[in-house]
């Protein structure tokens, strides 16, 4: 069974990320992914320093390439169980066995989840199709690339009404599709201040004519030319692994962490979606990045216990020995 400083589970920016880091402070890393990222939908990745209008899969070619560059293995599966394994004495310190689809298994010192999020889109013909191409979610992954064209924003899920406001930031042409909910005279007035179309009859499909979103038919029969269209979506973090290690959860459901990615559970951290529903790429890849560090500060910590505890056994040290002048 192969032993690791770290296993970091997830490999999109905030496990690569991590990954880099962590390598790089020369640890024993191991990135364990199943290859379904995201964004994969996506033909471009905006907004990311540097990195604008990359495809997101050539950011993550060159991050595993960058990762395996320093001596990190790349593994290829789905992790289907995660344990800590039972500690004992004064000096119990965590560690973890990680088993995979295939049936092998893991284990590491300590372990970073960046399993990120699920978009759950409206179950309404063309979405899913079209979704990450016409069909949007993030106005600033995507708004410039469909400025002053005609939008549309489909409604009824939480926080939609707001989602139009936004999205009239790169278009006059705006149309908020209220899908059968009334609006409250107050939300119709605002929209109608800021020069937002309202249609208040539920929608039944996206038409897609040649490959491409042309327009939003409702129950009326009508079609409303349309290019593209956004949508907020509810967001489900893959956050089972940790929920089944016990990590504390808020009110709303999601894992717990602090600053660092820290969470309830001693040794395991947690960055990006599958945490934070409101990370893009770049803050992912952030939080990722200061994960790595926290727990590359841990290891440190518990490395120094397990020197000074074997340098009063009088182990032989590692390494060279220390530098005197007597």
């Amino acid at each position: 069974m192969s032993t690791f400083d770290v296993a970091v589970i997830g490999g999109g920016a905030a496990g690569l990320s991590a990954a880099l880091v962590l390598t790089r402070a020369r640890r024993q890393v191991v990135v364990i992914d199943g290859g379904r990222p995201r964004n994969a939908p996506a033909a471009h990745m905006q907004g990311f320093l540097g990195s604008d209008g990359l495809p997101p899969a050539a950011l993550l070619a060159a991050g595993r390439a960058e990762v395996a560059g320093y001596g990190g293995r790349l593994v290829d599966g789905e992790v289907v169980d995660l344990r800590a394994d039972r500690a004992e004495g004064t000096h119990a310190r965590p560690g973890f066995t990680i088993g995979l689809a295939d049936g092998s298994t893991l284990q590491a010192r300590r372990v970073l989840v960046t399993t990120g999020l699920r978009d759950d889109v409206p179950d309404i013909p063309g979405v899913r199709e079209r979704w990450g191409r016409d069909l949007l979610h993030c106005p600033y992954c995507h708004g410039y690339e469909v400025r002053d064209q005609p939008l549309g924003v489909l409604g009824g899920g939480p926080g939609a009404l707001a989602h139009a406001h936004l999205v009239r930031q790169w278009s006059d042409d705006v149309v908020y599709f209220a899908d059968g909910r009334t609006l409250t005279a107050d939300e119709r007035q605002q929209l109608v201040a800021r020069a937002v179309g309202i249609v208040d009859a539920p929608v039944t499909r996206l038409v897609v004519d040649d490959d491409r979103l042309t327009g939003v038919e409702v129950a009326t029969g009508q079609v409303v030319p349309r290019a593209a269209v956004f949508v907020r979506p509810r967001f489900a973090p893959n956050d089972t692994l940790l929920t089944g290690l016990g990590c504390a959860t808020r009110p709303d459901g999601w894992v717990v962490t602090d600053a660092t990615g820290r969470t309830s559970v001693a040794g395991v951290w947690a960055a990006g979606n599958a945490v934070n529903p409101r990370a893009q790429v770049v803050t992912a890849a952030g939080e990722g990045s200061a994960a790595a560090i926290a727990v590359n500060n841990d290891l440190v910590d518990e490395d120094v216990l397990v020197a000074v505890a074997n340098f009063r056994l009088g182990l032989p040290l590692p390494g060279r020995r220390p530098y005197s002048l007597t």
